[in-house]
């Protein structure tokens, strides 16, 4: 109790990621509207018994779009996240543990990779492959792993020289096996911290791209797709926007007070 009091920004931002969680989890299992299903007669209702956030141009009902539009983004945004923590791990890590040429090929790469800006490297590969969740996937993590592996190399490089680290590799332990069972655990918080942060932005890439149409296909419901689709009844049926908005908006709040959270308690412990 007295951690969460001296901690509120994690206690707030647990309860605001646990709730997205939940939602994207078990919530088509409790709203059972069917988020594609058109029905003219109730184009752009506003919020009602009936429809409790309104129903868009078509008739659909947007909780239930909402409701399943958690599910696609918060997924997306975490499958980008553990995929692009996965490969910066992978690289950074290598580098700091190979040194000399083979660290300072990897970091001019990162380098060479961070001159463009990550969101418009984003929307050239997304352009590229065209719309659709995987190949939006594979357009974030292009732009996301680099901050890990750089993260991880610092990390590393500051690990590397414990007296713990140098009996494992006086007692004849592989590299391999010292970044796994002697480095990583002791970078886990600083990671954990940008996983928690990069989530939050992942989720606001996602709904731009998704925006700009380069993310899933209609009918997917997608907070970005709905934002889009809402633009041009914003003046008659202000829902559309807002709803997802708000959507986007909690879910960056929660990610980035957890992050912030997590942060803290790092740094009371170290």
């Amino acid at each position: 109790m007295n951690s969460i009091r001296r901690n509120p920004s994690l206690a707030a931002g647990g309860t605001l990621v646990a709730l997205l969680a939940a939602i994207a989890i078990f919530g088509p299992l409790l709203v059972r509207a069917n988020p594609d299903a058109i029905d003219l007669p109730h184009a752009l209702a506003g919020p009602g018994a009936r429809h409790w956030l309104g129903c868009d141009s078509l008739g659909r009902d947007m909780l239930a779009r909402i409701v399943w539009g958690a599910r696609l983004s918060l997924g997306v945004a975490t499958a980008v996240a553990a995929i692009s923590l996965s490969i910066g791990t992978l690289i950074g890590g290598g580098a700091a543990l190979a040194g000399g040429r083979v660290d300072n090929l990897v970091m001019r790469a990162i380098d060479v990779v961070l001159a463009f800006p990550g969101f418009l490297l984003a929307i050239a590969l997304a352009a590229i492959l065209g719309p659709g969740l995987a190949d939006l996937v594979v357009a974030l993590t292009a732009m996301g792993w680099t901050g890990y592996a750089r993260l991880v190399r610092g990390e590393i490089l500051s690990l590397r020289e414990r007296e713990y680290v140098e009996a494992a590799r006086a007692l004849g332990a592989r590299p391999s096996r010292l970044l796994i069972r002697h480095l990583l655990p002791g970078i886990a918080g600083p990671v954990a911290v940008q996983a928690t942060f990069g989530v939050g932005g992942i989720i606001i890439a996602e709904a731009a791209l998704s925006f700009l149409g380069l993310g899933a296909r209609p009918p997917a419901p997608t907070w970005g797709n709905m934002l889009e689709a809402g633009q041009a009844f914003i003046l008659v049926a202000p829902h559309l926007t807002t709803a997802p908005g708000v959507a986007i908006g909690l879910s960056v709040l929660g990610f980035n007070l957890l992050g912030d959270g997590l942060a803290q308690l790092i740094g009371r412990r170290r």
